[in-house]
Protein backbone atom coordinates (compact mmCIF):
# COMPACT_ATOMS: atom_id res chain seq x y z
CA UNK A 1 0.00 0.00 0.00
CA UNK A 2 1.33 3.33 -1.03
CA UNK A 3 2.13 5.79 1.70
CA UNK A 4 -0.63 8.59 -0.14
CA UNK A 5 -3.52 5.71 0.68
CA UNK A 6 -1.99 5.94 4.18
CA UNK A 7 -2.51 9.27 4.95
CA UNK A 8 -6.52 9.67 2.53
CA UNK A 9 -9.06 8.89 4.83
CA UNK A 10 -12.16 9.35 2.64
CA UNK A 11 -13.22 8.84 -0.60
CA UNK A 12 -15.42 10.20 -2.87
CA UNK A 13 -17.36 8.87 -6.15
CA UNK A 14 -17.84 10.34 -9.26
CA UNK A 15 -19.25 8.73 -12.00
CA UNK A 16 -16.79 8.90 -15.37
CA UNK A 17 -19.18 11.36 -16.85
CA UNK A 18 -16.96 13.79 -14.26
CA UNK A 19 -14.36 13.36 -15.57
CA UNK A 20 -12.88 15.53 -18.41
CA UNK A 21 -9.31 15.43 -19.63
CA UNK A 22 -6.94 15.80 -16.74
CA UNK A 23 -9.94 17.39 -14.77
CA UNK A 24 -12.58 16.38 -12.24
CA UNK A 25 -15.32 17.87 -10.65
CA UNK A 26 -17.20 15.52 -7.51
CA UNK A 27 -21.11 15.46 -8.29
CA UNK A 28 -23.11 18.04 -5.92
CA UNK A 29 -23.77 15.53 -2.41
CA UNK A 30 -20.17 14.76 -2.95
CA UNK A 31 -19.24 18.17 -2.98
CA UNK A 32 -21.13 18.66 -0.38
CA UNK A 33 -19.59 16.45 1.71
CA UNK A 34 -16.31 17.54 0.97
CA UNK A 35 -16.65 20.97 1.70
CA UNK A 36 -19.21 21.29 4.58
CA UNK A 37 -18.63 18.22 6.50
CA UNK A 38 -15.04 17.51 5.77
CA UNK A 39 -13.90 20.94 5.23
CA UNK A 40 -12.18 20.23 1.97
CA UNK A 41 -9.67 23.15 0.65
CA UNK A 42 -8.03 24.20 -2.64
CA UNK A 43 -4.69 22.93 -2.76
CA UNK A 44 -5.94 19.19 -0.87
CA UNK A 45 -5.48 16.08 -2.36
CA UNK A 46 -8.34 13.81 -2.35
CA UNK A 47 -8.82 10.21 -3.72
CA UNK A 48 -11.84 9.69 -5.76
CA UNK A 49 -13.17 5.91 -7.50
CA UNK A 50 -15.75 6.07 -10.35
CA UNK A 51 -17.32 3.08 -9.58
CA UNK A 52 -16.17 1.36 -13.39
CA UNK A 53 -12.54 0.42 -11.98
CA UNK A 54 -11.44 3.84 -12.26
CA UNK A 55 -9.79 5.26 -9.25
CA UNK A 56 -8.08 9.20 -9.36
CA UNK A 57 -5.66 10.96 -7.10
CA UNK A 58 -6.92 14.32 -7.46
CA UNK A 59 -5.86 18.27 -6.41
CA UNK A 60 -8.27 20.40 -5.58
CA UNK A 61 -8.27 23.73 -7.51
CA UNK A 62 -11.62 24.88 -7.00
CA UNK A 63 -13.53 24.17 -3.50
CA UNK A 64 -16.25 27.04 -2.52
CA UNK A 65 -19.50 26.52 -1.91
CA UNK A 66 -21.07 24.63 -4.13
CA UNK A 67 -18.39 23.46 -6.41
CA UNK A 68 -15.00 20.65 -5.90
CA UNK A 69 -13.00 20.47 -8.74
CA UNK A 70 -9.18 19.53 -9.64
CA UNK A 71 -6.46 18.11 -11.71
CA UNK A 72 -5.91 14.81 -11.50
CA UNK A 73 -2.65 13.71 -10.98
CA UNK A 74 -2.61 10.17 -10.87
CA UNK A 75 -4.79 7.32 -12.82
CA UNK A 76 -5.48 3.36 -11.80
CA UNK A 77 -7.43 1.09 -12.65
CA UNK A 78 -9.59 -1.51 -10.53
CA UNK A 79 -7.78 -0.53 -7.23
CA UNK A 80 -9.48 -2.85 -4.39
CA UNK A 81 -10.82 -5.11 -7.43
CA UNK A 82 -10.62 -9.44 -6.70
CA UNK A 83 -9.44 -10.84 -10.00
CA UNK A 84 -12.24 -13.11 -9.94
CA UNK A 85 -15.87 -12.35 -11.23
CA UNK A 86 -18.55 -13.38 -8.31
CA UNK A 87 -22.53 -13.33 -9.14
CA UNK A 88 -24.54 -13.80 -6.06
CA UNK A 89 -28.23 -14.93 -7.04
CA UNK A 90 -29.89 -14.02 -3.36
CA UNK A 91 -33.54 -14.50 -2.94
CA UNK A 92 -35.72 -11.71 -2.28
CA UNK A 93 -36.56 -11.24 1.14
CA UNK A 94 -39.70 -10.52 3.25
CA UNK A 95 -37.34 -7.71 5.30
CA UNK A 96 -35.61 -5.72 2.79
CA UNK A 97 -33.17 -4.24 5.31
CA UNK A 98 -32.10 -7.66 5.36
CA UNK A 99 -30.99 -8.11 1.74
CA UNK A 100 -29.61 -3.89 2.19
CA UNK A 101 -27.34 -5.31 5.08
CA UNK A 102 -26.31 -8.01 2.30
CA UNK A 103 -25.33 -5.53 -0.36
CA UNK A 104 -23.65 -3.61 1.84
CA UNK A 105 -21.63 -6.51 2.97
CA UNK A 106 -21.36 -7.96 -0.61
CA UNK A 107 -19.41 -5.05 -1.63
CA UNK A 108 -16.91 -5.21 1.61
CA UNK A 109 -16.76 -9.19 -0.05
CA UNK A 110 -15.72 -8.58 -3.37
CA UNK A 111 -18.90 -9.47 -4.82
CA UNK A 112 -19.27 -8.22 -8.37
CA UNK A 113 -22.83 -8.54 -9.35
CA UNK A 114 -26.06 -9.24 -7.32
CA UNK A 115 -29.15 -10.86 -8.42
CA UNK A 116 -32.01 -10.41 -6.69
CA UNK A 117 -34.49 -14.17 -7.52
CA UNK A 118 -37.41 -15.09 -7.97
CA UNK A 119 -38.19 -18.50 -7.09
CA UNK A 120 -41.15 -20.95 -5.44
CA UNK A 121 -40.55 -19.51 -1.84
CA UNK A 122 -39.67 -16.08 -2.46
CA UNK A 123 -42.21 -13.66 -0.78
CA UNK A 124 -43.84 -10.65 -2.37
CA UNK A 125 -41.20 -8.17 -1.40
CA UNK A 126 -39.25 -4.71 -2.98
CA UNK A 127 -35.83 -3.08 -2.94
CA UNK A 128 -35.97 0.80 -3.33
CA UNK A 129 -33.90 0.75 -6.07
CA UNK A 130 -32.23 4.55 -5.07
CA UNK A 131 -31.70 3.57 -1.67
CA UNK A 132 -29.97 0.89 -2.74
CA UNK A 133 -28.01 2.31 -4.86
CA UNK A 134 -26.38 4.76 -2.21
CA UNK A 135 -25.68 2.09 0.08
CA UNK A 136 -23.96 0.11 -3.12
CA UNK A 137 -21.85 3.19 -3.53
CA UNK A 138 -21.29 4.50 0.39
CA UNK A 139 -19.80 0.76 0.64
CA UNK A 140 -17.75 0.69 -2.03
CA UNK A 141 -16.25 3.89 -1.08
CA UNK A 142 -15.50 2.76 2.71
CA UNK A 143 -13.86 -0.59 1.99
CA UNK A 144 -11.71 0.38 -0.91
CA UNK A 145 -12.74 -0.64 -4.14
CA UNK A 146 -13.53 1.21 -7.23
CA UNK A 147 -16.30 -0.63 -9.26
CA UNK A 148 -19.65 -0.57 -7.96
CA UNK A 149 -21.30 -4.00 -7.64
CA UNK A 150 -23.88 -4.45 -10.30
CA UNK A 151 -27.80 -5.05 -9.08
CA UNK A 152 -29.87 -6.47 -11.60
CA UNK A 153 -33.48 -6.22 -11.66
CA UNK A 154 -35.30 -9.51 -9.61
CA UNK A 155 -34.86 -12.21 -12.16
CA UNK A 156 -36.59 -15.55 -12.20
CA UNK A 157 -34.51 -18.46 -10.76
CA UNK A 158 -35.48 -20.73 -14.14
CA UNK A 159 -34.00 -18.01 -16.16
CA UNK A 160 -31.12 -17.64 -14.29
CA UNK A 161 -29.92 -21.40 -14.16
CA UNK A 162 -30.85 -21.86 -18.15
CA UNK A 163 -28.82 -18.30 -19.11
CA UNK A 164 -25.40 -18.58 -17.14
CA UNK A 165 -22.06 -19.46 -18.39
CA UNK A 166 -20.18 -19.20 -15.34
CA UNK A 167 -16.82 -21.72 -14.89
CA UNK A 168 -18.31 -22.33 -11.48
CA UNK A 169 -21.57 -22.62 -10.38
CA UNK A 170 -23.08 -23.55 -6.75
CA UNK A 171 -26.67 -23.36 -5.12
CA UNK A 172 -26.84 -23.70 -2.09
CA UNK A 173 -28.85 -25.93 0.43
CA UNK A 174 -29.63 -26.82 3.54
CA UNK A 175 -30.68 -30.60 2.93
CA UNK A 176 -27.00 -31.52 1.48
CA UNK A 177 -24.79 -33.17 2.41
CA UNK A 178 -22.33 -32.12 5.46
CA UNK A 179 -19.43 -33.84 3.70
CA UNK A 180 -20.43 -31.66 0.46
CA UNK A 181 -19.80 -28.43 2.01
CA UNK A 182 -18.54 -24.90 0.09
CA UNK A 183 -15.36 -25.42 1.57
CA UNK A 184 -14.82 -28.87 0.36
CA UNK A 185 -16.21 -28.16 -2.90
CA UNK A 186 -13.72 -25.46 -3.40
CA UNK A 187 -10.50 -27.47 -2.38
CA UNK A 188 -11.50 -29.70 -4.96
CA UNK A 189 -10.87 -27.07 -7.90
CA UNK A 190 -7.31 -26.83 -8.74
CA UNK A 191 -7.61 -23.26 -8.99
CA UNK A 192 -10.48 -20.80 -8.15
CA UNK A 193 -12.46 -20.14 -12.02
CA UNK A 194 -12.68 -16.79 -13.03
CA UNK A 195 -16.24 -16.39 -13.23
CA UNK A 196 -18.32 -17.68 -10.06
CA UNK A 197 -22.20 -17.98 -9.50
CA UNK A 198 -23.20 -18.47 -6.48
CA UNK A 199 -27.18 -19.19 -6.09
CA UNK A 200 -28.69 -18.51 -2.12
CA UNK A 201 -32.69 -18.94 -1.44
CA UNK A 202 -34.85 -16.89 0.52
CA UNK A 203 -36.52 -17.96 3.72
CA UNK A 204 -37.25 -21.87 3.48
CA UNK A 205 -34.96 -22.11 0.89
CA UNK A 206 -35.05 -23.57 -2.59
CA UNK A 207 -37.44 -25.79 -3.55
CA UNK A 208 -36.23 -29.52 -4.38
CA UNK A 209 -37.53 -29.42 -7.92
CA UNK A 210 -35.13 -26.08 -8.01
CA UNK A 211 -32.17 -28.10 -6.86
CA UNK A 212 -32.94 -30.33 -9.06
CA UNK A 213 -33.37 -28.25 -11.98
CA UNK A 214 -29.84 -26.54 -11.07
CA UNK A 215 -27.64 -30.01 -10.55
CA UNK A 216 -29.52 -30.80 -14.74
CA UNK A 217 -28.01 -27.17 -15.63
CA UNK A 218 -24.57 -27.69 -14.13
CA UNK A 219 -24.71 -26.54 -10.31
CA UNK A 220 -23.04 -28.01 -8.14
CA UNK A 221 -25.32 -28.35 -4.78
CA UNK A 222 -23.30 -27.26 -1.17
CA UNK A 223 -24.14 -27.54 2.43
CA UNK A 224 -23.06 -24.83 4.23
CA UNK A 225 -22.96 -26.58 7.60
CA UNK A 226 -25.15 -28.62 10.69
CA UNK A 227 -27.23 -25.21 11.36
CA UNK A 228 -29.93 -23.22 9.36
CA UNK A 229 -28.69 -19.48 8.74
CA UNK A 230 -30.87 -16.88 7.77
CA UNK A 231 -30.61 -16.17 4.13
CA UNK A 232 -28.55 -12.97 4.07
CA UNK A 233 -26.08 -15.15 6.48
CA UNK A 234 -25.82 -17.76 3.96
CA UNK A 235 -24.84 -15.50 1.45
CA UNK A 236 -22.15 -13.81 2.90
CA UNK A 237 -20.70 -16.92 4.56
CA UNK A 238 -20.38 -18.46 1.12
CA UNK A 239 -19.65 -15.20 -0.50
CA UNK A 240 -16.22 -15.17 2.72
CA UNK A 241 -15.72 -18.19 2.38
CA UNK A 242 -14.68 -18.04 -1.46
CA UNK A 243 -12.92 -15.10 -0.78
CA UNK A 244 -10.75 -16.82 1.52
CA UNK A 245 -10.08 -19.33 -1.24
CA UNK A 246 -9.08 -17.02 -3.56
CA UNK A 247 -6.27 -16.04 -0.92
CA UNK A 248 -4.92 -19.09 -0.23
CA UNK A 249 -4.76 -20.45 -4.45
Amino acid sequence: MSSFSHRIQTRYYAPPSAVHGDRLVLPPEEAHHALRVLRAAAGQEIEVVDGEGGWYRVRLDEADRRTAAGTILERRREVGEPDYSLTVGLAMLKNPSRYETFLEKATELGVTAVLPLQTARTQKARLKTARAQNILVSAMKQCGRSRQVHLSDVVDFTDVIAANTAGLKVICHEAGPLEDNLSALLAREPSLPRHILLLVGPEGGFSDDEVAAAQRAGFQVASLGPRRLRAETAALTAVAAIMLSAATT
